[in-house]
């Protein structure tokens, strides 16, 4: 069964699709089957991945709107590696459509239903807003990634999302976790990348993890080139900090499932 993972924070620029889409790509080159679904309207995770977001001809919006399946919009990336739900500018419509809809804020989780058994991981690439689209993200995962800039105003913003987060686990999704808050664009020698660090750690604890995105050109110029920055320029530092991602949070999996599944875990149920 595949973990669902939302990628997501409503403050723009600060890493969103770049996580997902080179998380995606480090998670397949450690031999994972991996769903990457864009849930943004600007379609930048379907360019990122060499897919052409005007000639897509089914789309998120479509899924969401009942008029495809996962399965028959889902597109291959050859150069990737992982599986694509693409999205592009019918997206925006999706908004004002599902407020008349039944049921609106469950129709990625139902729809993800049918295919979660054929993945490992199904990260969805979310808009930089908490709206409808978020909110079918937040309510079809198991756990939330937040990017983040070290600057002050993304604590003042986390608050909010953090907020939104409990309000769907509380009403929508009592599964709902977040699985990590994830330093982007992390500059070292900045001190207020250290005192942001700080306050995260002791709100946070281990929820933050430890590998840091660093600022990195081939990261910026990847997406033009329709590559993850892995297959663009696999030494570059950017590159290197996303594998190091996918190998902290998948041995953070494996710790959590040894966890339930020993003696004293299975006892106290």
């Amino acid at each position: 069964m595949g973990k669902i993972i939302a990628v997501t924070n409503q403050k723009g620029g600060v890493g969103k699709t770049t996580t997902s889409v080179n998380l995606a790509a480090s998670l397949v080159a450690t031999q994972r089957k991996v769903l990457l679904v864009d849930l943004d309207p600007q379609g930048n995770a379907t360019m990122g991945s060499g897919i052409d977001k005007h000639a897509v001809e089914l789309s998120s919006y479509h899924v969401l709107m009942k008029k495809a399946t996962v399965a028959e919009a889902v597109v291959a990336t050859p150069e990737a590696g992982y599986d694509l739900l693409p999205s592009n500018a019918d997206l925006t419509a999706a908004e004002v459509e599902l407020l008349q809809e039944t049921q609106r804020e469950r129709r990625l989780r139902d729809a993800l239903i049918d295919v979660i058994g054929d993945y490992d991981y199904i990260l969805i690439d979310c808009p930089p807003s908490l709206n409808m689209l978020t909110l079918n993200a937040l309510v079809a995962s198991q756990s939330v990634m937040i990017p983040m800039q070290c600057e002050y105003y993304a604590l003042e913003g986390l608050t909010a999302l953090v907020n939104t987060i409990e309000e769907v686990k509380g009403s929508l999704n009592p599964f709902l976790q977040i699985d990590g808050l994830l330093r982007t664009m992390y500059d070292p020698r900045n001190r207020l990348s250290g005192d942001v660090t700080e306050q995260l750690n002791k709100h946070f604890g281990d929820k933050l993890f430890r590998t840091v995105i660093p600022r990195n050109i081939r990261l910026a110029e990847a997406p033009s080139h329709g590559l993850p920055a892995l297959m663009y320029d696999k030494s570059s530092r950017g590159a290197q900090a996303y594998l190091a991602l996918a190998g902290e949070m998948l041995r953070r999996d494996k710790a959590i499932s040894s966890a339930a599944s020993s003696p004293a875990a299975v006892s106290e149920v």
